[in-house]
Order: structure tokens, then sequence, then C-alpha cells
């Protein structure tokens, strides 16, 4: 792999990194009252977002949408066969309840996303129209929803007027 390949990598990783993180220090900055330093961290999330998407173009890692599913599926198909399970074993192991509890919650949701990519993908194949529906995302855990929402997380039982519709 050419050093610059790996540079855009451990770039795009970076800002990726960078985004989450300045989002987290925004929503502490605004339950702290400090909204302009939170106004200031969610700038920062979004450039270092324009950064990220910047590098995955350049890497060419940004396809058609069919590719860009199929390569949804295989990530979160990954994460909930192979790479949670370890993770879930290691924190067991190590007796952090926390960490064991948040990578549980990522499991149990990646297995969601699988499906719902992989049910997005397979209209495409199949020329048809994905259905129109809303998005819901539970706060606590990720838990995504299509459609009508339950009264509370089947994963962390979060009542669904705390859940964020996704426009």
């Amino acid at each position: 792999m050419a050093k610059t390949e790996q540079d855009l990598k451990d770039a795009f990783a970076g800002e990726s990194q960078a985004n989450r993180m300045y989002l987290a220090f925004a929503k502490k900055a605004d339950q702290e009252g400090l909204t302009q330093i939170a106004k200031l961290f969610r700038a920062a999330a979004q450039a270092e977002t324009v950064h990220a998407l910047n590098h995955l173009e350049v890497m060419g890692q940004v396809k058609s949408t069919q590719d860009n599913l199929g390569t949804a599926v295989s990530g979160e198909t990954y994460e909930f066969k192979k790479m949670y399970p370890d993770f879930i074993a290691d924190a067991k192991k190590e007796g952090n309840k926390k960490a064991e509890v948040s990578f549980n919650y990522a499991n149990q949701v990646e297995q969601i996303h699988a499906k719902l990519y992989q049910k997005a993908l397979d209209a495409l194949k199949g020329k048809k129209e994905l259905a129109k529906a809303d998005y819901y995302v539970c706060p606590v855990c990720g838990n995504t929803f299509e459609g009508s929402v339950p009264d509370n997380c089947q994963i962390c039982a979060t009542p669904k007027e705390k859940f964020m519709k996704i426009n």
C-alpha cells in the first residue's frame, strides 16, 4: 500500500473520530449551559466531517448506491458476528460492565442495520422502490426503527417519546 493511501485512511479515521468526539463535547457544553462553546464544537465537528468525506472520496470509497449498500451490509455483519462478540468477551473477562453494556447495545443494533441495508439492497437489485417510511433512533442504545415504533425500545427500554426522528 502506498504511503499516501495509508495516510488517507488514517486521516479519515482521525477526522471521523474527531467529529464524534466534538459532538459529544458539544452535548456536554449544552448540558452545562455553555451554548456558544457547544456551537463552536458543533462547527468544528462539521468541518471534520467535510475533511473525512473529502478523504473518503479521494480513496474511491464512495461508489454506486448498490455498491455502498453491499459495503454497509458487509461491515455491519462483520461487527455483529465477529468484532462485538470479541469485544463483549474482553469486557466480561475484565469485569468492565459499562463497556459490556455499550458493546451489547451496538452488537444488537448492528444486526438491525444489516437487515435494513440488505432490504434496501434487495429492493434496488429488484428495481423496486424502497417503501417510504420514517426512521427513528433510540438515543440510549442506537436501536433503529423503520416505520412505527414500539412504546419502549426492545433493547434498552427507553420510552418512544425520546426516540429521534431522522429526516
